[in-house]
């Protein structure tokens, strides 16, 4: 497995991993109550933490949306061969290697 393809295959690996991380905390979110010992936590039936409660679950549902657009761009790349550049070899500083 040459470099180049064994990178592909580290990054594909690290975003399935960050979307299911993501998947699970949404759903989490989902479900979640405030814990019965947390005296400082707010009131959800409260009006200014309803509130609060959906601008961060907008907020949530902007950065998972995001997300998705990101690793969908990451997997377009990653699906070119080898031999396409996104690059131009000019702006490729050279790296010594050890």
């Amino acid at each position: 497995m040459d470099a180049l393809t064994a990178a592909k295959a580290r990054i594909e690996r690290a975003m399935n991993e960050l979307e299911r991380k993501l998947q699970e905390l949404q759903d989490k979110s989902k479900t979640a109550t405030l814990p019965d010992d947390d005296l400082f936590a707010p009131d959800p039936s409260q009006a200014g933490s309803a509130a609060r409660v959906a601008e961060l679950e907008a907020a949530g549902q902007e950065a998972a949306s995001a997300l998705a657009a990101a690793a969908s761009a990451v997997r377009e790349i990653l699906e070119q061969p080898a031999g396409e550049s996104i690059t131009d070899p000019s702006d490729v500083s050279e790296v010594e290697s050890r």
